[in-house]
This record gives structure tokens, sequence and C-alpha cells, in this order.
């Protein structure tokens, strides 16, 4: 019997055969119902398609992909974000039977060139076919060996490397939207509470010169987008209240939050995640200081918990950005040998979700 070719599965689904050659190797490029309906009449004529990491796991190459992020483990999976981007990743069929190795990159790491080759060797020891690379400061000494030893990778958030494959947001925009609404219903004193700017460990108030040298990309476009909203309603830097939590953590956001609302007569704070915004209405609750009533809090991401406090927010598709990431990975595992894909870029859109956390500020408040 003669072998089903590509050509064959497009005469009969009627389709062409890049878009055949799309459903198994860039699924991206398809709607969800015409890769599922290429693929059926794929298995009704028995192609068994051009999956090359396929072929690749059953001839017993590695089958592995690796996540590499920031801090320590324990961090990670405490965290609402990476769990979702966790879960996004799993969802991609093709990966189902490949492992998935965590890279956590500790702080103490960030020091010169002499490490890149470390860093790099956590890729290249045969453990890995490629990676997704989550939320790291610019020029990490890792993700530049990872770029000069060519291993395919797909950047979620950042760093923005050049002519590589990346998804995020619009960081500065969904920013602006947290402090427009704040402005909306009539704050002026308003406070702000950021992860990191850079990882060393700072917390406490910072300062422009501080601002100017993050290297934590998602935190400086966010600060950068609440500074520009501000200063369109004419505060200035100096007028808003700006405190470095210096983790990722709800103790850490605790910490800040105590120091912001004990040092400050803000009547709202910004918080660039939904952690820092929650801490902030604890720490608010332990100081009696009533949210919305006598404080508003907005936050971003839209964790579950988010939902259950009534927490105005930012919402944004971490589940997706994680299934994306992981198809554009899986597309250039699956090219073939010698030849290169043209680096994608997706970036997601975010909404304002308004819930019970902020009200328009009180006239004794003003």
């Amino acid at each position: 019997m003669a072998s089903v070719s590509m050509k064959d599965v497009a005469l009969a689904a009627g389709v062409s055969q890049p878009a055949v050659s799309y459903a198994y190797n860039r699924p991206s490029k398809l709607s969800q119902a015409q890769r599922e309906h290429i693929l059926e009449v794929a298995a009704s004529l028995g192609y068994p398609g051009p999956n090359v990491l396929g072929r690749s796991l059953r001839s017993g190459k590695i089958g592995a992909i690796g996540l590499m992020m920031m801090d320590k483990l324990s961090l990670a999976f405490a965290d609402p974000c990476t769990i979702a981007l966790l879960r996004g990743i799993s969802e991609v069929g093709e990966l189902e039977n490949v492992a998935l190795t965590l890279f956590p990159l500790n702080n103490n790491r960030l020091v010169g060139r002499a490490q890149a080759e470390s860093h790099g060797s956590l890729a290249l020891r045969g453990l890995v076919d490629g990676l997704i690379i989550s939320t790291l400061p610019d020029d990490h000494p890792a993700v530049l060996a990872v770029v000069k030893q060519n291993i395919p990778f797909v950047v979620i958030d950042s760093p923005l490397v050049e002519d590589s494959f990346f998804v995020g947001i619009d960081d500065r925009g969904a920013a602006q939207a947290q402090v427009q609404h704040l402005l909306d219903l009539g704050h002026r004193k308003i406070g702000i509470i950021i992860d990191r700017l850079n990882p060393d460990g700072y917390r406490g108030p910072i300062d422009q010169q501080r601002f100017k040298s993050a290297s934590e990309r998602i935190v400086r476009e966010r600060l950068t987008g609440y500074v520009e909203a501000a200063g369109r309603a004419g505060l200035a830097f100096e007028d808003l209240s700006i405190i470095e939590a210096g983790g990722l953590d709800s103790t850490s956001g605790q910490a800040a939050a105590f120091t912001l609302l004990t040092s400050n007569d803000v009547t709202a704070v910004v918080a660039c995640s939904d952690v820092m915004a929650i801490a902030c209405m604890k720490t608010a609750h332990a100081l009696n200081r009533k949210v919305p009533q006598a404080l508003s809090v907005i936050g971003f991401d839209d964790i579950p918990e988010a939902v259950q406090l009534g927490l105005t927010t930012i919402g944004q598709p971490m589940v997706e950005k994680g299934l994306y990431a992981a198809r554009m990975l899986t597309e250039q595992l699956n090219a073939p040998a010698g030849s290169r894909l043209e680096p994608e870029r997706k970036i997601f859109s975010t909404k304002l979700i308004v819930r019970t956390s902020t009200q328009q500020v009180q006239p004794t408040d003003a």
C-alpha cells in the first residue's frame, strides 16, 4: 500500500499543503477548529505527520523542556502566576509525554560573565531540548548563554531578546489604566507598591536614580506607566509615595504596605501585582484602615484570591501565556533540522476589572 503524503491530506481536507504542515509544526497559525479538522483527516488516512519532536523522543533523545525563572522553587510554587503558567504549559497536547525541568536562578547568581557558562550548562548538559524563560532581569547571564549556544527558547514577559520568540502583554498601558481608574475616582494622594526594580534585596522608598537603574523589565514598565498616568493629571514623581518590597511574596508586600501606610497620608494604593495588593489590604485591616472606605486598593493579574476578596485589578491571561509559549517552543523543536523559523511576538490584551476594593475618594480625604 502506498504511503499517504502531505499532499494527499491537503486534498482530502480541502486545504493547502502549508496548512497541513502548520497543523503539526506551527499550530498557532491555524484556528483550533481548522487544525482539528486537518488532524482528523490525516488520522483517517493513516498519515503519521511530520512530527520531528515525536520521532526524536521515540529515537531516545532527551524528551524534556525547561522552565527558567528567578528565585527559589518554594517561591515559584507559592506564586499564583507561576502556577498558572505551568498549567498553560501542561495543556499543550504535544507535550503530554515530555518532561518539564524547572531551573530556578537564585539572586546571588547574578554575577559577572564567569557565571554565564554555568548557567548555560543547565540546558547544555543533555537535560532539555528547549527552554521557556520567564521573567528574568535584563541581560541575565543565563539568557546570554542560551542565546550563544543556539538553544531553542521562548521568553514570557522578560527579558526582551532581539530576534526571538516572545509572549507578553502591554505592561505600561495596563499600568496606566490602574492609575487612571484611581484618578477617575478623585484620588490624588496615591501610594505605589512594587515588588522589585532590581534583584538585589533592597526594600524601602525609591527615588528617580533607583527607578532609572531598574533591570526588571515588567516592574520598570509598570512603574513607568504609573508615573506617566499620574503626570498627565499634574502629579510629579515626587508626589507619589513609592515603596519597593524587595520580594514577590506576601510577607514582603505586607512590610512594604506597613511602611507606606504609616509614613504617608494616601487615600489609594496601586500595586504591581495582586499579591502585593492583597498584602496591602491585610496590612490596612491590621491598621484599622477600612478598604475601600478609607483606602482604595487596586492590583494586577486577577489571581483567584483577587476574586474572593473583591479586589479591583487588571486581568491578564496567565494560563494562555504559558500555553502559547509552549506551542511556540514545540514549533521550534518540530522544525526540520537546519531550518530556522521566523520569530513570533504575541502580545495579549488586558482588561480593568472593577470590584469592591476601590471607590470614590471621600470628601474628608480629598
